[in-house]
């Protein structure tokens, strides 16, 4: 029988980091859960809170290693009186104490970046800072990494960008995956509500997948963290670095990666949560939804 790594290497050939806000369990420093689910409601403030802190570290410093950015996120955090724990997760195991990048060291392939703000505007417990949030990391990718303003897709609720429906959040995923090549280089953003629903498939150790929130989350419904991983996942390329930065509510997971490293650790290990069954997957998952999805991918190049 094949290692834990050579399984994950085979459902994930693509290199993908995950910095997230909060563990699944934890709510982000924006909103405070309500229970019945409607959105959560806002704490009032303008802008994410593991976005902004994870900008003012990276303006500051250039370089520095995985988990002293970690750790630096949790106190800039903790002096703002939050006690979320951001959370770092991968699709290989990785040495936390090397230097963290977005662009590796002497690539030369395209960069490309799908970024998602929704403030839910007019909605009970809309946000105001996710857009904010968006056009700062943008800023960030363009004068530091290098992105060029017509390789960066954006998603926002406000009648000007394509709306972060969930077909056009699930869309933009697809389209990205077709994008990119060996070499090239990805980014997403997402800032906005997260959730949990009850898992489906029986997948889950604490029984709920982690979801993403899209404005017409009323209409169409949630993101699950298993869409996630059969669009935008399992499909990206081998060769392909992947950076991801989810500034929600439960969002630790929500891509399924199989290594995890948190704020408070010492060293990245298995995730012995992960279902490798579900990530080594069927062809025919996979298949059926990028059928669905193909008919819809207009209008939304890079």
């Amino acid at each position: 029988m094949s290692s834990f790594a050579e399984q994950a290497q085979k459902a994930i050939p693509s290199e993908f980091h995950m910095i997230s806000g909060s563990r699944d369990s934890q709510t982000s420093a924006d909103v405070s859960n309500v229970g019945n689910f409607s959105l959560p409601d806002p704490a009032g403030r303008a802008g994410g809170a593991c976005t902004s802190a994870l900008l003012k570290i990276l303006y500051r410093r250039q370089e520095m290693s995985w988990v002293a950015l970690l750790r630096e996120m949790r106190k800039i955090l903790q002096s703002m009186g939050f006690s979320q724990i951001p959370q770092l997760t991968s699709s290989r195991m990785i040495d936390v104490n090397k230097t963290m990048y977005i662009v590796p060291p002497g690539s030369n392939g395209t960069k490309r970046a799908v970024l998602i703000g929704i403030n839910y505007t007019g909605q009970q417990g809309a946000l105001s800072g996710c857009h904010n949030d968006l056009k700062n990391i943008k800023e960030y990718l363009k004068d530091v990494q290098g992105f060029e303003e017509s390789d960066c897709l954006v998603l926002m609720d406000d009648n000007r960008h394509h709306n972060p429906t969930k077909q056009n959040i699930m869309n933009a995923f697809k389209r990205i995956t077709e994008y990119a090549n060996a070499g090239d280089v990805v980014f997403v953003h997402y800032s906005g509500h997260g959730g949990r629903l009850r898992d489906q498939d029986g997948d889950e150790d604490d029984g709920y997948d982690e979801t993403l929130i899209p404005v017409d989350f009323r209409q169409a419904g949630q993101i699950r963290d298993d869409d996630i991983l059969k669009v935008l996942v399992r499909p990206m390329r081998a060769g392909v670095t992947t950076t991801v930065l989810v500034d929600a509510c439960h969002s630790g997971t929500v891509l399924d990666l199989p290594y995890r490293f948190g704020a408070d650790d010492s060293e990245m290990r298995p995730d012995n949560g992960v279902n490798m069954g579900k990530l080594l997957g069927s062809p025919e998952a996979v298949v059926g939804i990028l059928v669905c999805l193909y008919c819809c991918l207009g209008g939304m190049d890079f």
